[in-house]
């Protein structure tokens, strides 16, 4: 690897980046999210709405700083340039565990819908785990070979998963205009707990809304670009998100979504025939393959900027000749192997949802840090100020959903970052 390569020109354009805002956010969850919602009612469209709030309020404040700080690293960018060093580590240390640990879901969602097609991948010992790694380490070499290809994944990925969810929306829009009378659902109280369980299950779906100010270094014209892709693709999701729920609260049971283990393919099948299950498993697929490639996109970038910035050891900086954070990229994805390996391993199962929820939750903290971040780097826009204070509170809020015993561990796993902060900066300082 070249340790004096020069970056090349920007490469991603308004589509690539926000395909990679898109991508990120619509994953493999969305397939899977009606049936672990529909037990609770009209709450979960409440829940969509406050999280769709929150989401935005979190997106206005990525775009106006990727707008006046378009700089490499994203949440790591503007914490460091507001707090200083120590607090920029902190914000990137807990984003990067947030990515690589999650990835590891990501990757075992793409060989899940594989196998729902092909049946024999599942019964053969050891084979769903091989290709799990063999998804990792194939957009591992997609992303190292240049950002404008893993843009391009992006960018096909996008388009083809939101196929299904766009028919199966036009679908519930047909049956409107056309008087089809809506199911009679069982009765569920509006209450706030049930509105926060839902808002607790679908803030994951928002998760990846600052992707386009990762790589903001390589993004076109990235002060324009950066906060147009932010907020378009929050507020597309957002729209797709809702779509999909009004769908299902309108026209399938309740207790027929939530017992259902592909509830978009068997809302299609009802009208398509039986026969769409595989078609869907396939997108479902595509889908998650396109979320995991621009999040290995985002998990090579990060420690890269830290390591630009003097916060992480400088070896991670070191790029290839194409301009990628080639060693950055072959060390997220060895941690990301590990965490999809936990989870093809009967004994490790519960270890592996153990490191999720820790690293979600310590991953809060970069999006918290963010919004104080904004009140220091923009003091005059007093509008976005009240933006930043409410989504700093939707935070908050939504970390307390993750429980105390989450957040504890959580907590532990960003202090356990600080010897290697510690290290690095006496090393500089010797």
């Amino acid at each position: 690897m070249s340790t004096t390569a020069t970056r090349p020109a920007r490469q991603l354009g308004f589509l690539m980046t926000l395909a990679l805002v898109v991508g990120n956010l619509i994953g493999s969850g969305i397939y899977l999210l009606p049936a672990t919602l529909a037990p609770l009612g009209a709450n979960q469209l409440l829940g969509w709405l406050v999280t769709i709030g929150g989401a935005l309020c979190l997106a206005i404040v990525f775009a106006r700083l990727g707008g006046k700080l378009p700089l490499a690293g994203g949440p790591y960018a503007y914490a460091n340039a507001a707090f200083g060093p120590l607090a920029g580590f902190a914000t990137a240390w807990s984003y990067w565990t947030m990515i690589w640990a999650g990835n590891g879901a990501i990757a075992v969602a793409v060989v899940s819908n594989i196998s729902l097609i092909a049946p024999v991948i599942g019964r053969t010992p050891g084979l769903p785990a091989l290709l799990a790694v063999a998804c990792v380490w194939l957009l591992t070499a997609v992303n190292i070979r240049g950002v404008r290809t893993a843009g391009e994944v992006s960018l096909v990925t996008s388009a083809l998963k939101l196929i299904p969810l766009v028919v199966l929306i036009a679908l519930a829009l047909w049956l409107a205009l056309t008087g089809a009378p809506h199911v009679a659902q069982p009765p569920v109280p509006i209450a706030a707990g049930a509105i926060a369980s839902a808002a607790g299950l679908t803030f994951w779906g928002f998760l990846g809304l600052e992707s386009a100010t990762v790589p903001a270094d390589k993004v076109e014209n990235a002060s324009a670009v950066v906060p147009r892709a932010t907020l378009i693709g929050t507020v597309l999701t957002g729209v797709v998100y809702v779509g999909i729920s009004l769908a299902f609260f309108a026209y399938m049971p309740t207790g027929q979504a939530a017992a259902s283990p592909a509830p978009v393919a068997d809302f299609l099948g009802q009208h398509f025939g039986g026969g769409v299950a595989s078609v869907v498993a396939v997108f479902a697929a595509i889908s998650a393959f396109g979320t995991l490639n621009g999040f290995i996109l985002l998990q090579g970038e990060v420690p890269w900027a830290m390591a630009k910035g003097g916060v992480f050891p400088a070896w991670f900086a070191k790029e290839t000749t194409r301009g990628t954070p080639g060693r950055a990229h072959v060390v997220s994805s060895v941690l990301l192997t590990c965490v999809a390996l936990m989870n093809y391993s009967k004994g490790l199962g519960d270890l592996f949802q153990f490191i999720a929820s820790v690293s979600l939750a310590a991953g809060m903290l970069s999006y918290l840090m963010v919004m104080l971040a904004a009140l220091k780097l923009l003091p005059g826009e007093r509008l976005l100020a009240v933006v930043a204070l409410i989504a700093a509170a939707f935070i908050v809020w939504a970390s307390w959903g993750l429980g105390a015993h989450a957040l504890g561990y959580g907590a532990l796993f960003v202090v356990a970052g600080v010897p290697v902060y510690w290290l690095v900066r006496r090393g500089a300082a010797a």
